[in-house]
């Protein structure tokens, strides 16, 4: 009897870090960011989010900040994520090549809920394109609702 041999997949070359030492990108343009807790980790984030995302991030992090006050952040899996308690996160966001993917773990529980279906049945996204105007108020009227969910265990 003749066993076969395990074929050995080649091991990932580390993606190099730019020359003027900002954070590499990942595909869809979402910046590699060290895991963290605290405002500064997300702040890192969002320095390095590519061009018009940036924008889109900052408005996102300060409608959150302002809509729930006292917000705790945190940066894991290169995403911010936002706790209204520390200890699970109610939305989070990231980039992708064309668009900012807005998380909300529990958005069917949220109404009108976020328009993005998910494969997993609680979670609902927003995503916003390069020209698409950020709807302020329905934006913190969904904060306001998720922030009171439980949430994600982060």
């Amino acid at each position: 009897m003749m066993t076969e041999t395990p074929v050995k997949k080649p091991a990932r070359k580390p993606l190099e870090k730019p020359a003027d030492g900002s954070p590499v990108l990942l595909s869809g343009g979402n910046p590699q960011i060290p895991k963290g807790y605290g405002d500064e980790h997300v702040e890192a984030y969002l320095a390095a989010m590519p061009g018009w995302k940036q924008d889109v991030g900052r408005r996102l992090d300060a409608l959150i900040a302002a809509t729930v006050p006292g917000v705790a952040k945190a940066v894991k899996w290169n995403t911010p994520f936002y706790s209204a308690d520390g200890k699970h996160w109610f939305v989070g966001f990231h980039c992708l090549t064309k668009y900012v993917k807005v998380s909300f773990p529990d958005g069917s529980e949220m109404d009108p809920m976020p328009p993005g279906t998910s494969k997993q049945p609680r979670v609902r996204y927003l995503d916003i394109y390069e020209n698409d105007a950020i709807d302020a108020t329905q934006f913190s009227e969904w904060i306001r609702q998720a922030a009171r969910l439980p949430g994600e265990k982060w």
